[in-house]
């Protein structure tokens, strides 16, 4: 998973871009729990890409906190 996440962001010219570990389980939650919770598939990447820009358009903060908040987990 990691070499295609690597070569994706090559091609996006993303390559100073990088997820660690716990923000890939994260994001991989947010997925399911779209997806499961709201019974539609296509929530998922909808729901992550939300969240990706969210988080690039704050000037703080990181991608897991923003992960539970969408999740209802946490507050902003």
């Amino acid at each position: 998973m990691l070499d295609w996440l690597d070569r994706m962001q090559e091609r996006l010219g993303a390559e100073t871009i990088s997820l660690s570990p716990a923000e890939i389980e994260a994001l991989l939650e947010l997925a399911r729990a779209a997806s499961h919770e709201s019974g539609e598939r296509t929530n998922a990447p909808l729901a992550t890409y939300l969240v990706g820009v969210a988080h690039g358009r704050r000037a703080e903060g990181d991608l897991q906190e923003l992960v539970a908040a969408a999740l209802g987990r946490q507050q902003l």
